[in-house]
């Protein structure tokens, strides 16, 4: 078993999504009910994540991790 940092975002490819999604909401800032309409567009960049294997798959390679099993 190998051992990983405490904090290494480079590894984890949650990380990768969490910027994807950024980046495509540009300079987004809400406050209030805006803040409603916000979460409405998170889950919708999310939502096109999940239908897209590519990126999917992109963001795990990104990472470096071998994902066979030995």
């Amino acid at each position: 078993m190998i051992g990983l940092p405490a904090y290494a975002p480079d590894l984890n490819p949650a990380e990768h999504v969490r910027s994807h999604v950024k980046r495509s909401l540009g300079n987004l800032i809400v406050h209030g009910i805006d803040q409603l309409v916000a979460v409405a567009v998170v889950k919708n960049r999310l939502k096109r994540i999940q239908y897209r294997p590519e990126l999917i798959d992109a963001f795990l390679a990104h990472t470096g991790l071998d994902l066979e099993p030995p």
